[in-house]
């Protein structure tokens, strides 16, 4: 039997992918065993240029911290630079958004001396790659990944290179997992993908929210959550799921980037504000206690003080409660790397700690709403030391329970105190 070990860095997808290949090794007789695999994996991120930063220094430790272990590097960051990964770092097995399908096998033909590039360049003529999971680590919430790549090419932004056009997973293998999933006991199931909201946004008999729909259907699932979407996306079927499935979690977040329509213009972004905020007013009608939260990027080229204002405002005109704020980050490759005027980062650190700031005072105000009020809890995880088990409502708050007993994918009512 061997053994392997695996990482992954950025975001759900990647996750997604690293439980999936695990799940493949295992069934060929593999074993988890970080302190002395046989084969370890990353699955790399590229969104920022701190995110290439920390791929290439985990690629590095992998080979130093397992030298007789083969090394596998697959994901967005090895799509743009398997070339450098390749001949410079020299792992085993490189392949980029493609080809993981493969790596089993590649894996069990492969001994120290192996070293395959099999990245393709052109991930814009890639097709949804099938994965799939059969056994997954244990917990009670479970990623389910419905589609990959992006057609957005929003300017500051290279996942449409890295990752590829944007491709559908199949319906029926997508709802087959779900309930593979929730028969094996996962409560929750979170849909993620590149660009989940865009899935199958070309063909309306099989529409994002027909999904969504379907997946609420089935019988023993407990919650759906969505990872991210679209403002444009959310169409009135959705919003009609919000309002009466409570099987839907009432927690969305939708990216906002800017509230600047002049700086939203530049991002290529595909809406505007009044759009934006009219379809943020139809979802908190359709749930009037919905947690709202958003991506904002800070220091855009050209981003001026007014502009930055109009942002902070629009925020709060929107009632976001909580905000991931990104200071801009120029990516070689992209239009916005090309443009004039690049912000100071002095300038984007300020702005990212003003926005953090209303971030912070947002939820707090948010989650004070609920305080002494019951609220329903999937328990994810027991700290046996403390006593206490920790989940999260519907709405996403964060609630621990001190009780001596583990309580573990159990939905347990209590009173929520911060």
């Amino acid at each position: 039997m061997k053994t392997f070990t695996t990482i992954s860095l950025g975001c759900k997808v990647n996750a997604y992918e690293i439980s999936a290949l695990s799940s493949r090794l295992k069934e060929r007789g593999f074993k988890e065993d970080n302190n002395n695999p046989d084969v370890a994996i990353i699955n790399t991120c590229s969104v920022t240029s701190t995110a290439d930063q920390k791929s290439r220094q985990h690629i590095r430790k992998l080979i130093n911290n397992y030298p007789n272990a083969i090394v596998v590097v697959m994901g967005c960051y090895s799509q743009g630079h398997h070339k450098f990964i390749f001949d410079e770092i020299k792992p085993n097995i490189v392949v980029g958004t493609n080809h993981r399908s493969d790596l089993v096998d590649l894996i069990l033909k492969a001994d120290k001396y192996t070293y395959l590039d099999l990245t393709e360049d052109n991930s814009r003529t890639f097709e949804y790659e099938e994965l799939g999971i059969t056994n997954l680590s244990e917990n009670v919430r479970s990623y389910l990944k419905i589609q990959d790549g992006c057609d957005n090419f929003c300017s500051y932004c290279l996942i449409p290179l890295r990752r590829g056009k944007a491709r559908n997973r199949n319906h029926d293998l997508i709802v087959k997992e779900a309930n593979y999933l929730v028969n094996e006991g996962y409560q929750e199931i979170v849909l993620t993908g590149i660009h989940v909201g865009g899935y199958q946004k070309d063909n309306p008999t099989d529409s994002f929210s027909n999904l969504v729909n379907d997946l609420l259907n089935i019988k023993d699932l407990y919650r759906l959550r969505i990872s991210s979407i679209e403002e444009s996306e959310i169409d009135d079927k959705l919003i009609e799921l919000i309002n009466t499935n409570d099987k839907l979690a009432n927690h969305f977040h939708i990216p906002l980037q800017s509230g600047s329509d002049t700086v939203i213009k530049r991002m290529n972004r595909k809406y505007n504000k009044a759009q934006f905020l009219n379809k943020i007013k139809m979802i908190k009608k359709a749930c009037p206690d919905v947690a709202l939260t958003t991506d904002v990027i800070v220091g855009f080229p050209g981003e001026s003080e007014e502009e930055f204002n109009e942002t902070y405002e629009f925020i709060k005109e929107c009632g976001f409660n909580m905000l991931h704020v990104f200071p801009f980050s120029s990516r070689e490759g992209t239009a916005a790397s090309k443009m004039p005027n690049q912000t100071d980062p002095k300038i984007k650190k300020q702005r990212a700690l003003k926005l953090i700031e209303l971030s912070n005072e947002l939820w707090d105000e948010y989650t004070n709403e609920f305080v002494n009020k019951e609220v329903e809890v999937l328990v994810e995880q027991f700290d046996p030391i403390n006593k206490v088990n920790i989940g999260h409502t519907s709405n996403y708050l964060e609630v621990k329970i001190q009780d001596n007993e583990n309580k573990v994918g159990k939905i347990v009512k209590t009173i929520y105190k911060k």
